[in-house]
């Protein structure tokens, strides 16, 4: 397989800025939080009304776009601030040809028998673009929003036994399963899909790890610097190995290219430069209450501070100062991006999840001056 590129659905929003743009990860260990992530200062700008809700028209418009331009997928979030991402992708099936939908989702919150049916029905509607982003939670108090009471290390391994069932259903033969969080008694999946969905897993910590080793079909990671991806990425492949399995590996991270250096920087800065020292503090220690192990690695890289932000070549953490999930972009001249993806390419990675603010725009951007470079 070649590498893959896919773009970000922003189903909580989208904005020019981060004062504006509702955020998610949709990948891994970190679940977003609640809307009021928002920064308090964002309502009282003058120019608040270029926030883009996420509407059916806008998202559909945004897909459009993926999908004449070439991505594989869009991958949607999940969680309390953005919509279900089972109906709102369903809904942009027959808006698109070729495009894949990479579905995140949540086990604990939908029984595995009838997730494996979803996933079988979505996969016959859309000819067989459904691509499944298996997210465990890294907040605890989000699950109890949602009325889920397992704590982080008992999420995964749920997870991982979520997979055994949803697995064990798409072989589409009766079956029986017992175990610590499910108990199945004559399952039958009758029109199991074709071909079964690939599983999209992230987490950083040592119970994801285990899970991803079991069922990732595409292990995802943020965007650290280059050593710290490669070193993960060495990890869960010896650990993927030992189980007699070769998964792929993906970057989430976000893009921002630019004809000069200079011009990319001066962008990246106006994407921050609306949040004040009070809005950044809210939301560095409204982070450092999550359980995910992975957002820790997120918030070390800059440690809440300004002048901390340029954490590798071209790798910025600006978006991480107030969003969770993949608080990393890559910015710089569209040649630069390219040459740092194509780092991260050579370390391991064979799929990229990109985003950028607004992501319609950026969409454009990245596949019209950026890929070709590639």
């Amino acid at each position: 397989m070649t590498t893959a590129f896919h773009w970000f659905l922003p189903t909580g929003g989208d904005a020019r800025d981060l004062g504006g743009a509702a955020h998610g990860t949709g990948i891994g260990n970190a679940s977003a939080t609640a809307r009021s992530d928002r920064p308090a200062t964002r309502s009282d700008r003058p120019d608040a009304r270029s926030d883009r809700p996420a509407t059916l028209g806008y998202l559909t418009q945004l897909a459009q776009a993926a999908d004449q331009l070439g991505y594989e997928a869009v991958l949607t979030p999940t969680g309390a601030h953005c919509e279900d991402a089972w109906i709102t992708t369903a809904a942009l099936i027959a808006a698109t040809s070729r495009l894949k939908f990479l579905v995140a989702f949540r086990p604990g919150l939908v029984e595995p028998a009838l997730a494996a049916q979803t996933a079988a029905t979505f996969q016959r509607l859309s000819a067989g673009r459904l691509l499944l982003n298996v997210v465990a939670g890294g907040s605890d108090a989000e699950q109890r929003g949602y009325g889920d009471r397992l704590g982080h290390d008992a999420r995964y391994a749920r997870a991982g036994e979520f997979l055994d069932v949803v697995r064990t259903a798409w072989r589409g033969t009766p079956y029986d399963h017992a175990g610590p969080y499910y108990r199945v008694q004559d399952g039958h999946l009758r029109q199991p899909p074709e071909p079964a969905p690939r599983v999209y897993f992230g987490g950083s910590s040592d119970p994801a790890l285990t899970v991803a080793a079991r069922h990732a079909d595409t292990y995802l990671t943020w965007g650290e610097p280059v050593e710290q991806v490669a070193e993960k990425i060495d990890r869960v492949r010896r650990l993927a190995a030992a189980r007699g399995r070769s998964p792929r590996f993906g970057l989430r991270v976000h893009v921002l290219s630019r004809a000069t250096a200079a011009r990319a920087r001066e962008d990246a800065e106006q994407l921050i430069a609306h949040l004040d020292d009070a809005a950044i503090t809210a939301g560095q220690q409204r982070l450092r209450t999550l359980e995910s192990v992975g957002q820790r690695r997120m918030l070390d890289l800059h440690g809440g501070r300004r002048d901390r932000l340029w954490v590798a070549p071209n790798l910025w953490a600006g978006i991480g100062l107030v969003r969770g999930g993949a608080g990393t972009a890559l910015v710089g001249s569209h040649r630069e991006v390219a040459d740092r993806l194509a780092e991260y390419r050579d370390a391991g990675i064979d799929e990229f999840v990109l985003s950028g603010y607004p992501h319609l725009e950026e969409a454009y951007t990245f596949a019209e001056h950026v890929r070709p470079l590639l």
